[in-house]
């Protein structure tokens, strides 16, 4: 049988270039899931915007946990060959939450098998040694691993076989390239990478030449595959630092929600979402925002309001400057609750927009917190573990 005919080449005029994009597979399903924006970022002009992604657009968190199991199907069955633990690792901050749902979507599908969940981060948590890797184009290229501290959890890690690298998209494969020599230098048994990216757009040729760049079997599974390029126009306007890392700085960011590992799902908050429930008037909309990399635990609520019948959508926080064009129709500006000093931003939502929004976070309330609660007239839930969940009076 003759394969589909890929698309032909679109282009797109964006106020920072043009991007030409071919797409070769998944093209009855590109507008559901993805837009296209203009970063605020001359590395790189361009977003794929992920619409079921729950960072920048507004996300259904139903339609994220399909998403997350039909990522997690693309994983290749282990073997008699291919034996041990599954390594999953997302990447920061944007695809932390779909990260974690992949994983536990293969732990669903797995039972009795072994895997474990980590994220990279931009913030250093207790004490224990980490890597560090470059996300080249980002705007705040130092990201971080951290070893699991825990000897079960460390055990997961230095027995697994297969390496299960979680990004919402792939346009070159480098920071992938980068990580997984870096695990390889943790555990050098390892023996295969699959790459689970809701788009692939590093093309057909790059992606089959993934075995000789990885120095090992490679693999990957996306709804959505083709090839891109970007002519880069005017440069963006300097949105100023977005990472300032200090080693010793205790950013509040959690340790019990991934960064130092994982080897179960994380438990959904269910009598939250049936109290809230409950509380809610009839027929109201709303937004469920996690908060830069704590995103997981956010699209779980959104999902359990949900199956109480409430009309919710979940959206985190960013560290991403991007301009107000295509899939960005609003931005709002504010301090982070991580105490960077550095600008946050939240798109495609307005005050009173929603007739409920409720601010998942992670770091101890402060005027960051509170000044975004104001902002969108907003409840605050502080996620201190999945057992203690504090609702934060505001002020």
């Amino acid at each position: 049988m003759n394969a589909p005919h890929p698309i032909p080449l679109q282009r797109i005029e964006l106020p920072t270039g043009t991007l030409d994009l071919r797409i070769d597979s998944g093209a009855a399903e590109l507008d559901a899931l993805l837009g296209f924006a203009a970063r605020a970022n001359a590395k790189r002009g361009f977003l794929f915007l992920s619409k079921v992604l729950g960072k920048h657009w507004p996300a259904n968190p139903t339609d994220m946990l399909m998403v997350h199991e039909r990522l997690a199907a693309t994983v290749p069955p282990l073997g008699a060959a291919v034996h041990g633990p599954v390594l999953f690792i997302a990447m920061a901050e944007t695809a932390v939450g779909l990260g974690q749902g992949v994983f536990e979507a293969w732990l669903r599908a797995h039972p009795g098998q072994q895997a474990l969940f980590l994220h990279t981060t931009r913030y250093r948590v207790g004490s224990g040694p980490l890597i560090e890797f470059e996300e080249a184009h980002s705007h705040a290229p130092r990201q971080f691993l951290h070893e699991p501290v825990a000897a079960e959890l460390r055990s997961l890690l230095l027995a697994a076989r297969t390496l299960v690298l979680v990004d919402d998209e792939a346009s070159t494969g480098n920071t992938f390239v980068n990580l997984a020599a870096a695990c390889r230098r943790l555990n050098p048994g390892l023996e295969r990478v699959h790459l689970a990216t809701i788009t692939n757009f590093m093309g057909r040729a790059a992606t089959g030449l993934l075995d000789t760049r990885f120095g090992m079997p490679a693999t990957c599974g996306a709804l959505v595959e083709g090839e891109f390029s970007f002519a880069q126009g005017a440069l963006p306007p300097d949105q100023g630092a977005a990472q300032r890392f200090e080693l010793d700085a205790d950013r509040g960011a959690s340790t019990v929600f991934g960064r130092l590992g994982a080897a179960r799902a994380v438990k959904a908050p269910e009598a939250l979402a049936a109290r809230l429930a409950r509380e809610f008037a009839a027929g109201s909309r709303v937004l469920v925002l996690g908060t830069g990399e704590f995103m997981h635990v956010s699209t779980l609520l959104g999902a359990a309001l949900r199956r109480h019948g409430v009309d919710a959508v979940v959206q985190s926080t960013t560290r991403s400057p991007i301009l107000t064009w295509g899939a960005v129709s609003h931005a709002l500006t504010f301090p982070d609750n991580y105490g960077e000093g550095i600008a946050n931003y939240l798109y495609n939502v307005a005050p009173g927009q929603y007739d409920q929004v409720l601010v998942c976070h992670e770091t101890a309330p402060g005027p960051a917190l509170f000044g975004l609660a104001a902002l969108l007239e907003a409840q605050l839930f502080h996620f201190q573990s999945e057992d203690h969940v504090e609702e934060v009076p505001v002020r």
